[in-house]
Order: structure tokens, then sequence, then C-alpha cells
């Protein structure tokens, strides 16, 4: 087994609205990020991304769950960590923790990401969250089930 993803895995739950120049030394110049509600081509839009984000939080904890390696090494490979994130928004859910469960297939090369795809449901992170839109997704489910 390698340790690139829990390396990698450790480092993303240390960033912060204060560090995120560290995001050169995990990710490649020509990444790609995509998750169902963004797609990012470079480094320079991921850290643009970030920064919004986290300007825009009070809280952001990871909990990293499980790691399957794929094919690789530690410079080279791919593989996808499980994960849940908990996060305070002062516009969602009265700023209370909002927590979203979800796993990310990573491709790495030279010891960096340069392809990372991020798989969770969107309604369970924001569109549940909204005061109104937030009933009317609760009263589908409840009809749908």
């Amino acid at each position: 087994m390698n340790a690139f993803l829990p390396y990698f895995a450790q480092r993303f739950a240390q960033l912060d609205a204060n560090n995120l120049h560290a995001l050169g030394e995990l990710y490649s110049a020509d990444v790609l990020f995509q998750d169902p509600l963004h797609t990012l081509h470079g480094l320079s839009a991921l850290q643009t991304y970030c920064q919004t984000l986290y300007s825009r939080i009070s809280q952001l904890r990871w909990q990293f769950d499980d790691y399957l390696h794929g094919k690789g090494d530690d410079s080279n490979g791919d593989g996808v960590i499980r994960w849940q994130m908990t996060f305070c928004h002062p516009q969602l859910r009265g700023g209370q923790p909002i927590n979203v469960q979800g796993c990310s297939f990573l491709r790495w090369e030279g010891g960096k990401v340069c392809q990372q795809r991020d798989y969770f449901d969107a309604g369970q992170l924001l569109y549940e969250n909204i005061p109104l839109l937030g009933r009317v997704i609760a009263y589908l489910k409840a009809r749908l089930a």
C-alpha cells in the first residue's frame, strides 16, 4: 500500500484561509477539479475557489474514513478517499453545522494531484439547507419515499 492518499488527506485537512498557498504543494499547475457544482481547470482557479469558500464559511472540518488505492505508487497513481465534511455557513441552516459525506477520486503524477473528482449529494450540501427551498425538497423527498 502506498502512502500518497493518507499523506494528501492529512495535508488537505490542515488547509485553512491562512495557508492556501500550500495548494501548490498538493496539486499540479494544470489540475482538473470537478464536483457536482463546479469544474475548475488549473491551480489558480482552484486557489481562487478555495479562497472564496474559506472567506464565506466560519468553520470547516474534514474526517477521512477510508483509502482505496488503485494503480501506482507515491509518485504516480490513482485512488479514492471517503470523507465527511462538516462546515458552518451563516446563510445556510442558520449557521448550524452541516455534515456531508462523499468521496474523491484522485489521480496524481509526480507526487501532485492532477485530477480530482468529488462525489457527494449536492442537496445535502446546499439545496436542503436553503430556508424555503429546503422545506420544498424535504416535502418532495417524503412524497417520493
